[in-house]
């Protein structure tokens, strides 16, 4: 049964994987065997792997989402796995948001993985072929947090994402599933994570349950077993890793 987490044969676009938890996952793949194209904004890291294949876009453009998996598909033609982890975080107080703000933040991280698995399942519908997707959204898609409307409401979208689109392609052999990764240590959570103010830390370590934030291979392991055999009876759903964080309504003093 444990060759069932294998992923060797598999192929795998992994979008903003350039670091943080999508280079994890990415990385995660590529160690159970699994080929992989990496994405990110801007060029190819001079440092970056060389096991992995690499495409630059802007995916917040209208005609990018297709591009990248058209390139994709150029670099490996047998991808079957699809993990839409692109995003970013561009708030500010509710009050103080803009039309320009909310856009972007909806175009990528809400429209842009729509369009990518669009165009990725109509290749995969067209060859007659199944496979799977994977969503990243995030807790914030199940609890609010302040100064952060678009950010909460897109993630929250993309769990319902999730699921629409489990009904959408079930016929067609393709899963989907997602994780809504908690307060993982990242470029996106520098400024928390190593801000002078500990208590704000402390306050969190006290709060989640296994007493410390997560790192980005906290979720790797997670999307493997969703893309893999051993998952092979799992779609809709979405898997929280967050240590407990959303678990205890209250924690610790």
């Amino acid at each position: 049964m444990i060759k069932a987490f294998s992923l060797e044969g598999r192929a795998a676009l992994v979008t903003g994987s350039s670091q943080g938890i999508g280079f994890a996952m990415a990385d995660g793949l590529h160690e159970a065997g699994a080929r992989v194209v990496c994405h990110g904004l801007n060029e190819r890291p001079a440092d970056f792997p060389a096991w992995a294949s690499y495409v630059a876009c802007d995916l917040s453009a209208d005609d990018a989402p297709a591009m990248l998996v058209q390139r994709a598909f150029e670099a490996e033609p047998g991808l079957d796995t699809l993990l839409c982890n692109a995003g970013s975080f561009f708030d500010v107080g509710f009050l103080e948001m803009t039309r320009e703000r909310w856009n972007k933040t909806v175009q990528l991280n809400m429209a842009s993985a729509f369009f990518t698995a669009q165009a990725f399942a109509r290749r995969l519908v067209a060859e007659k072929r199944g496979g799977c997707i994977l969503i990243t959204s995030s807790t914030n898609g199940f609890q609010a947090e302040a100064d952060s409307a678009a950010y909460d409401a897109s993630k929250g979208a993309l769990v319902m994402l999730t699921k629409s689109l489990a009904v959408s392609l079930a016929d067609h052999g393709i899963r989907v599933n997602g994780v809504a990764p908690g307060l993982i240590k990242t470029p996106l959570t520098a400024g928390l994570v190593h801000s002078s103010d500990t208590a704000m830390v402390e306050h969190y370590e006290k709060k989640i349950l296994l007493r410390r934030l997560g790192t980005p291979d906290d979720v790797a392991g997670a999307a493997v077993f969703l893309c893999s055999d051993a998952a092979r009876y799992i779609t809709g759903e979405t898997i929280i890793i967050d240590g407990g964080l959303t678990t205890g309504q209250i924690g610790r003093k």
